[in-house]
C-alpha cells in the first residue's frame, strides 16, 4: 500500500471492481453448486416455477441464513414446519471462491497495516451483504399440497380445505448471519495463508497459530476428498448418479465430517420418522429410524457394518499427518510436547465447529379435523441430528495430544518451513 494516499484511498488492485468481482463470484460459486444439486435432486419439477427460489434459499442457508417455513390449511386444519440444516457443500464453495478472491492482491507480502486489511474487507462485505439482500428477498413461495389420499382429498374439497406449504426469510437476520460467515471465512483465510500479510503487532501470531490453522482445512479438505472418491465409485458400481451427484452437491462436507467425529469415538443422536430420509448411507438410515431417539457412534453402526470400523484407521492416518504438516511448518527445534499442545489446540475447534454446523432438523406436519397424521398418509415426518458436543470435545483433545507429538517426532529436520518470506505452499 502506497504510504502516501491518504486513508481510505486504497490502491486500484483491491478498490471497489475487485471488492465486487470477488462478492459475486464467491456467490455465483455458491449459487451454481445448490442449482446443480438441487437439479440432480430433482428441484426442477416444483411447481410455480419455484427452482430459482429454492436455490436462492439454499445459498442463504448455506451462510446460516434464516428460512423459515409457513403453512395455512383453512380453519379447520392446520399446517406447523421447521427445517434447521446447512448445505455445506455450498457453503464449501462460497467460502473457498471467497477466500482465494481475498487474498489474491494481497499475496507476497510480508506485512500489511490493519487499516488496509479492514478496508479491503469492508469493500467486500458491501457487495456481499448487495447480493445477499437480494437472495434474500427472492427466497419465498408457497406450495398447494396434496393430501395424498382420495378420501382426504375429497373431504378437502367438501370443506374448503385447501393445505399450503412455504418458506420466507428473515433478511435482518440473514444479512447478520452472513456478515459473521463472511468476517469468518476471511480471518481464517489470513490465519492459513502464510503468504498474506499481517499487521506487525499481530507477527508474533503467525508462527504457533499459521501452521496448525493450515492444517485442520487441509484435514477438512482432505476428509470431502475422500468422500468424492468414494461418491464416485459408489455411483460406478451402484448407479444412482443423480442422487449421488445430488449428496455431493449439496452435502458432502456434512456426511464426511460426520463420519470424521463418528471415527474419532464421538457420538451423536437422532431418529427418523415418517417419509424424511438421510441422503447417507443405508446403515446410518437404518439405526436412525425407529419410534425412540437412536445413538450414533462406532459400536451402533458397527453392529450393522463391521466396516465402520475402519474410520478409526483413516482417522489415524489422517491426524497424523495433519500433525506431521503442522510441524513441519513450525519453527526449528519446537519440542514434540508443544506440537502435541498445538494440535490439540487446533483440532478441539475443528470437531466444535462440526458439531455446530452438522446438525440437522426438520419437521413437518399436517393436522385435519384433529388428526396428526392423517392416517399414515405420509404427511407428518420429523427428524433430527445433534451431538454429544463434551464428549467429542474431549476425544478431539486426546487425538490431538497423541497424532501430535507422532508428528513432532516425525517431522524432526523438517521443520522451519513456516516463517515469513517463505511465500505460499
Amino acid at each position: 500500500m502506497n504510504p502516501n494516499l491518504p486513508f481510505g484511498q486504497a490502491p486500484s488492485r483491491h478498490g471497489w471492481v475487485q471488492a465486487v468481482a470477488v462478492a459475486l463470484a464467491a456467490l455465483i460459486a455458491m449459487g451454481v453448486t445448490a442449482a446443480l444439486g438441487l437439479w440432480a435432486a430433482g428441484a426442477t419439477d416444483l411447481p410455480g416455477g419455484a427452482y430459482p427460489r429454492v436455490v436462492a434459499a439454499t445459498v442463504v442457508t448455506a451462510v446460516g441464513g434464516s428460512v423459515e417455513l409457513s403453512g395455512d390449511a383453512g380453519g379447520i386444519a392446520g399446517t406447523r414446519a421447521d427445517l434447521t440444516v446447512i448445505p455445506l457443500s455450498v457453503t464449501l464453495a462460497g467460502a473457498l471462491v471467497a477466500a482465494a478472491g481475498f487474498l489474491r492482491p494481497l499475496r507476497h507480502r510480508a506485512v500489511a497495516s490493519a487499516a488496509e486489511l479492514a478496508g479491503w474487507a469492508a469493500r467486500i462485505a458491501v457487495v456481499w451483504l448487495l447480493g445477499l439482500s437480494a437472495l434474500a428477498l427472492a427466497a419465498r413461495r408457497t406450495f398447494a399440497v396434496s393430501l395424498g389420499d382420495d378420501t382426504l382429498n375429497d373431504l378437502g374439497e367438501v370443506f374448503g380445505v385447501t393445505p399450503k406449504a412455504g418458506f420466507t426469510t428473515d433478511v435482518p437476520l440473514t444479512l447478520l448471519s452472513g456478515l459473521l460467515w463472511l468476517a469468518g471465512v476471511l480471518v481464517l483465510a489470513l490465519l492459513v495463508s502464510r503468504g498474506a500479510p499481517l499487521p506487525p503487532r499481530l507477527l508474533r501470531f503467525q508462527e504457533p497459530v499459521r501452521p496448525a490453522a493450515y492444517a485442520m482445512v487441509v484435514l477438512l479438505l482432505a476428509c470431502v476428498a475422500l468422500g468424492v472418491v468414494v461418491a464416485l465409485v459408489t455411483a460406478a458400481t451402484r448407479g444412482r448418479a443423480a442422487e449421488t451427484l445430488a449428496v455431493v452437491l449439496l452435502g458432502l462436507p456434512n456426511l464426511v465430517w460426520l463420519a470424521f467425529t463418528i471415527g474419532l469415538g464421538a457420538t451423536w443422536e437422532g431418529r427418523v420418522q415418517g417419509p424424511f430420509g438421510l441422503p447417507m448411507p443405508h446403515v446410518l438410515d437404518e439405526v436412525l429410524r425407529g419410534s425412540d431417539t437412536a445413538t450414533l457412534n462406532l459400536r451402533t453402526l458397527g453392529e450393522q457394518d463391521g466396516r465402520v470400523w475402519w474410520l478409526v484407521a483413516v482417522d489415524a492416518v489422517l491426524l497424523v499427518a495433519a500433525a506431521f504438516v503442522t510441524a513441519a511448518r513450525s519453527p526449528a527445534r519446537t519440542p514434540a510436547w508443544r506440537h502435541a499442545v498445538h494440535m490439540a489446540v487446533a483440532l478441539v475447534p475443528t470437531v466444535l465447529m462440526i458439531c455446530l454446523v452438522g446438525r440437522i432438523s426438520a419437521h413437518y406436519g399436517l393436522t385435519l379435523f384433529g388428526i396428526s397424521d392423517l392416517g399414515g398418509t405420509g404427511l407428518t415426518g420429523d427428524l433430527f441430528l445433534r451431538p454429544q458436543v463434551w464428549p467429542a470435545l474431549g476425544l478431539a483433545a486426546l487425538w490431538g495430544l497423541v497424532t501430535g507429538f507422532l508428528g513432532g517426532l516425525s517431522a524432526r529436520g523438517r521443520a522451519g518451513r513456516g516463517r515469513v518470506g517463505d511465500g505460499m505452499r
